[in-house]
């Protein structure tokens, strides 16, 4: 993986608020719902809706959404490949957790089991 400074402030500067819609369209696409998603979302990072809206309201960076979360214990479960890399292998903790969060979208809008998903 692409582990340069420059890479991980990236990742570190980018807006939820302007992925998160993006996750939604990748979802809905596949047939599955916005509840799914934010469902996958508070698994990962303890955000209920009205925090999650609240994060996305305030246009928070993916440093600040990660700072503010409660990442679940069994977030180290979550393996496999993502955009060519392997989530399990990422150096930069910051750049895993938004890994981990492409991971588990990407697994969502390919339809898998929801507890598969949530590492059940």
């Amino acid at each position: 993986m692409n582990n340069t400074t420059a890479h991980n402030e990236r990742f570190a500067k980018m807006s939820f608020a302007l992925v998160y819609p993006m996750y939604l369209i990748k979802v809905e696409k596949k047939g599955r719902t916005s509840d799914e998603l934010h469902q996958v979302i508070e698994w990962l990072t303890g955000f209920n809706n009205e925090k999650l809206q609240s994060l996305i309201d305030e246009n928070v960076n993916f440093e600040t959404f990660f700072q503010r979360a409660t990442l679940n214990p069994a977030s180290h479960l979550i393996t496999g490949t993502i955009c060519g890399y392997r989530v399990e292998k990422i150096q930069n903790p910051l750049t895993q957790k938004v890994r981990y969060l492409d991971k588990l979208v990407d697994e969502l809008a390919k339809g898998r089991k929801m507890e598969k998903i949530l590492r059940g």
